[in-house]
């Protein structure tokens, strides 16, 4: 089985890597190449989603037997700046994509960020309403790819791993930066989460994809905390001071344009055969997993801020 990944960030590069694992083949297909660290070995084919004719040519000559859809912009703050612009890739390259798979099965991942943010956690029943610019773009994804009938819908709540090459670190990796060098970290206790393994995620992906299924699913952590508290436990986690850690109100951060629930259950995955054993990890487990990479490297020059798909 061939899968062709579109998108080759940390998320991207190890649902890849999960794949080959497996005993398939990938190819990650962005703009840009990259990193060596995300790649993970997996080769890599230029893309822009936005292309719809580029789309039709790299499905032909890749001639995957499936796609992955997990490309970006995903910085949702930029997305609110950029609302266009993040329509155009994630609304607009879905549609190019859905045409150029011709029936094959694609798994888009998607987010949390399609609906409000005001009940303590949402699952696959719950009315969409997109809490900001990013959500808008990814439901049009979504309503594009699910109208195919060959698409599965996988919507992961904050996704984290060990990402420092990266041109926007996720949460967890800025906070062990800034503990492991005594810098402030600023910390929304008012902005709840249910944070999900990159790890998980894959394993999830590889097996939905292998079981041909369609329609929607969701995917969160075992617990909903807040950034505060979820900083808190990393700390913890690694044996790093906690006094860098600053307690602050979602409005007039980065974070403000996010739902403050951003958090999602699943009324399905119970009953899925494909998912027994694949229980996510808690934020603990996560943290002792990656222990050894976040405690030992050194923090590298951040990547141009233009690169973002």
């Amino acid at each position: 089985m061939l899968t062709m990944v579109v998108g080759s960030g940390y998320l991207g590069g190890r649902i890849g890597a999960r794949m080959r694992g497996l005993g398939g083949r990938a190819v990650l297909c962005s703009r840009r190449p990259p990193t060596a660290r995300s790649a993970d070995g997996t080769p890599w084919s230029e893309l822009d989603v936005r292309d719809g004719r580029a789309c039709a040519e790299t499905v032909r000559r890749l001639a995957p037997d499936a796609l992955v859809v997990v490309h970006g912009p995903s910085d949702i703050t930029w997305c609110e700046r950029h609302a266009d612009e993040a329509m155009a890739a994630h609304g607009a390259g879905a549609a190019n994509l859905a045409a150029a798979a011709d029936g094959r099965p694609v798994l888009l991942i998607s987010t949390d960020n399609v609906f409000p943010g005001t009940r303590h956690s949402y699952g696959e029943s719950d009315p969409v309403a997109p809490a900001n610019a990013y959500g808008r773009a990814k439901l049009a994804g979504e309503r594009t790819l699910l109208e195919t009938e060959n698409a599965l819908v996988l919507r992961v709540s904050l996704v984290y791993g060990w990402d420092p090459d990266g041109h926007r670190p996720n949460y967890f990796t800025t906070c062990v930066r800034g503990l492991r060098d005594g810098r402030a970290v600023p910390a929304p206790a008012d902005h709840w989460n249910t944070p999900v393994l990159v790890d998980d995620v894959a394993a999830w992906s590889a097996a939905l994809l292998h079981a041909g299924r369609t329609g929607v699913l969701h995917l969160g952590g075992p617990e909903r905390l807040s950034r505060y508290e979820w900083a808190g436990r990393i700390a913890k986690g690694l044996g790093l001071d906690d006094r860098p850690i600053r307690p602050t109100a979602k409005a007039g951060t980065p974070y403000a344009c996010r739902p403050d629930n951003a958090c999602l259950h699943s009324e399905r995955a119970a009953d899925l055969p494909e998912l027994a054993g694949l229980r996510p990890a808690d934020v603990d487990e996560g943290t002792r997993r990656l222990a050894s990479v976040a405690l030992a490297e050194a923090t590298p020059e951040p990547r141009p801020a233009e690169d973002r798909l």
